[in-house]
């Protein structure tokens, strides 16, 4: 989330684990309620995963397949309200899915639309009122859709699982700063990874080692300190400086020590 300061006032997030039946494919289960009197843009920089969120969508309750958003994008909140949401472990949704989750990639789907769930009944818009219903607390909510989740779960997939240790990996250790580390990390050849990310993140290991880079470089702005951005391009990987501030730039929208200054 970029400019988080701006959003303390206006936005609550909160954030539980999953039942330990789908931990290894469901990160946690989280909720933002939002209370605007004056329309707030939220600019996000997503990570490599999908969410199934619980949102208003073309006028009425949807459950909704966010697909891995390789640009940044924006959301628009106005007056008061929630959304409930599911995010994956990276690999995690495909399982659910049956099917690889490529073409969901920059998609918003609505669940009962997705190839896979209609065949098994899922009525996603009875589940979405729930999820959103003012009266349900969020704690309830998002009990709900754990439960939803769980009477669906699919059996392990190994693949999914290895899929999701090497994306943590690559979140968690900024000297991991091109694909082929993370293949050695494997013990596959970088054709094999590239696919198998395909199929299971939506993008390849390459655009998520860059992306994580780049999410250091924003937390490093967040941190309110100096940065020495020098230094911190030749820490993530960078030829150098220029290239930081370029790759930071097309993403963000503005240079690193600019954005560092307004957030």
């Amino acid at each position: 989330m970029l400019h988080p300061s701006r959003a303390v006032e206006r936005i609550d997030v909160g954030r539980v684990g999953p039942s330990p039946v789908i931990s290894g494919f469901v990160d946690y289960i989280w909720s933002v309620v939002w209370n605007c009197p004056e329309p707030h843009v939220q600019e996000v920089v997503p990570r490599p995963v999908i969410h199934l969120t619980a949102e208003v969508h073309d006028g009425r309750p949807r459950l909704l397949v966010n697909g891995v958003m390789r640009k940044r994008f924006e959301r628009r909140l106005t007056g008061q309200g929630r959304t409930v949401a599911a995010a994956f472990r990276p690999g995690g949704f495909r399982p659910f899915l049956g099917s690889g989750v490529r073409d969901l990639t920059d998609r918003i789907v609505p669940v009962g639309e997705v190839t896979g769930f209609p065949a098994r009944g899922v009525d996603d818009a009875e589940v979405a009122a729930r999820l959103l219903d003012p009266s349900v607390d969020t704690a309830t909510a998002a009990h709900i859709l754990d439960r939803w989740l769980v009477e669906r779960c699919p059996p392990p997939d190994p693949v999914a699982s290895e899929i999701a240790r090497l994306v943590e990996l690559a979140e968690a250790d900024p000297s991991i700063t091109r694909a082929d580390h993370l293949a050695a990390l494997s013990g596959v050849g970088l054709r094999t990874l590239q696919r198998q990310f395909t199929e299971y993140v939506g993008v390849g290991p390459k655009w998520v080692v860059q992306r994580f880079r780049l999410l250091d470089v924003a937390a490093a702005a967040h941190a309110g300190g100096p940065v020495d951005w020098a230094a911190l391009a030749a820490e993530l990987g960078y030829s150098d400086q220029s290239h930081l501030i370029r790759a930071f730039t097309a993403l963000v929208g503005r240079p690193p020590a600019s954005y560092a200054s307004c957030v």
